[in-house]
């Protein structure tokens, strides 16, 4: 799996997100993100490599325009510290903005959309990598046989790679419940709002030959990134 394979400030009162944190609550320990320049794989678009997050508790808030409807996000800083810092760095600097999600799938066990490449090729990332923070706690898939696959629930928020320790700016919104190896990070879930508009761009189908996998008819691009209350 390649890089795989308004009216929000009430939303936060009524799902009672921490959006900010003091230093005594927050400054236990600086996790070591290990953010790593690409040389080989420049960023698609300009942007800094960040450093080690200073704040690793509490949840973020994030708003995503797009051309099909909003996506509100919530990001969870104590399950994965780096990659919502790596998020919400690269959502500041508008590495994000102006981007199509490449990837929409059908398949029976895996209804992701695929977004974060400005080069929309699908190959693209930010000029640098990251460590995993891969979930421990998601539920075994049934009537898998090797015991290994997990069910990515629907409304997840994760990251695609290219391997392990690879995380980049490629991220996936799962539409349905996905059967994956635990080997992707997840950061956040998405809000109710977002999985309408997730259900509509899944709706309209995928382009080209393959009607299980490839870019969605409906053209889907991110207008803007904004975490709130950062």
């Amino acid at each position: 799996m390649r890089r795989i394979a308004a009216g929000l400030a009430v939303a936060a009162l009524a799902v009672g997100l921490i959006t900010t944190g003091t230093a005594s609550a927050q400054a236990e320990s600086r996790p070591d993100c290990g953010y790593t320049a690409t040389p080989d794989e420049p960023p698609a678009r300009p942007v800094s490599i960040p450093h080690d997050p200073w704040f690793t508790k509490g949840k973020v808030l994030v708003k995503v325009k797009t051309n099909q409807g909003d996506i509100p996000l919530v990001l969870d800083r104590a399950k994965a510290p780096c990659t919502t810092h790596s998020f919400i760095h690269l959502a500041h600097r508008g590495f994000y903005n102006q981007t199509e999600c490449h990837r929409l799938t059908a398949y029976p066990t895996l209804k992701v959309l695929q977004c974060g490449d400005p080069s929309n090729t699908g190959e693209g990332g930010p000029g640098y990598k990251y460590k995993d923070e891969l979930p421990v706690d998601l539920k075994p898939a049934p009537n898998d046989p090797t015991g290994l696959r997990r069910i990515y629930p629907r409304g997840t928020l994760a990251m695609a790679n290219a391997g392990p320790d690879t995380n980049g700016s490629q991220f996936f919104l799962v539409q349905s419940d996905s059967i994956l190896r635990p080997n992707y990070t997840v950061f956040g879930q998405i809000l109710p709002e977002g999985l309408k508009t997730l259900d509509k761009i899944a709706a309209g189908g995928i382009a080209g030959e393959n009607p299980l996998d490839g870019r969605p008819n409906l053209k889907s691009e991110l207008k803007w990134v904004l975490p709130l209350g950062v």
